[in-house]
């Protein structure tokens, strides 16, 4: 079986709305599954530089699926591999949520496949 990886990284600099409301982090963090394959997100890795807590956002077809925390100056590794399938036109986006006003720089790094 042959597979592609594809990878949703960066160092973004962001401010809070809120922690219940996900926003996009930037308009390069989104990538949608080709005709003809099944992808898989496989992990995602992000470090937080701001004070207080952020979130990770897995954004699937517009619906918020995942939300992954990332404490104050710290990091968070998930792997996700066999958590589900996304089928071919599945548009994955990763966005964060924040304390209202919190800035920092989220380092994100989202790792997929296409089988």
């Amino acid at each position: 079986m042959m597979t592609t990886p594809r990878f949703l990284q960066g160092a973004f600099a962001f401010e809070g709305q809120g922690l219940d409301k996900p926003a996009p982090l930037h308009p390069t963090l989104t990538y949608t599954v080709p005709e003809g394959v099944t992808g898989q997100v496989l992990y995602v890795r992000a470090g937080n530089s701001s004070d207080e807590l952020a979130s990770v956002v897995l954004v699937f077809d517009g619906a918020p699926a995942r939300w992954l925390p990332v404490g104050a100056r710290a990091d968070m590794h998930v792997s996700l591999r066999v958590v589900e399938d996304l089928l071919a036109g599945t548009t994955v986006e990763v966005h964060y949520t924040a304390p209202a006003g919190t800035t920092g720089t989220l380092v994100v790094d989202c790792g997929l496949v296409e089988v």
